[in-house]
This record gives structure tokens, C-alpha cells and sequence, in this order.
């Protein structure tokens, strides 16, 4: 899923990153170099549900966020993950 995201403040990528790095069942997979990227294979390698990356400021958009997330539609889909919810609330 590509995503924008504008802001009421300006956003800072580093701050932004490490938000997500420390997230649960979220890993932050950002190194184009060596070709890792988010995509529903890093689930497995990374164990997480959900992975984030291609971070990059959005120029459209004042204070805005431009990234990437991939998860793993046959491990959670729709259907568990409102289960999930509905056990929370």
C-alpha cells in the first residue's frame, strides 16, 4: 500500500523511523541498496505482521510523509483482524 500523509507539523524522517522501528508487530525495511524493501516476503524473514519502508518526504503535500507498508494477506486478513478487535473492545 503506497501512503501520503500530511501533518499539522513538519515531519522528521528520523524521528518518524525510529517511532517505527519501536512499534509491535511493525519492522522497518528501508535499504534500497541492497534491494530490501516492504513486501509481504520480508514477513518472513523479518517475523512481523506488517512491514514499512520507502520513507521519503512528500513534496505534493505541506509537512507531508510519503511510505510504503506490506503485510502478509493470507497469514492475517481482514476477517481475523476484526475478530481481534471485536475480542478488544
Amino acid at each position: 500500500m503506497a501512503v501520503n500523509a500530511e501533518f499539522e507539523r513538519p515531519v522528521s524522517l528520523e524521528k518518524r523511523a525510529k517511532f517505527w522501528q519501536n512499534s509491535p508487530g511493525l519492522q522497518l525495511v528501508d535499504d534500497p541498496l541492497t534491494n530490501r524493501l516492504p513486501a509481504p516476503a520480508e514477513r518472513r524473514r523479518t517475523g512481523r505482521l506488517r512491514t514499512i519502508g520507502r520513507l521519503r518526504l512528500d513534496c505534493a503535500l505541506e509537512n507531508g510523509l510519503a511510505f510504503w507498508i506490506s503485510g502478509d494477506q493470507l497469514l492475517k486478513g481482514a476477517a481475523l483482524n476484526a475478530v481481534q478487535i471485536a475480542e478488544l473492545i
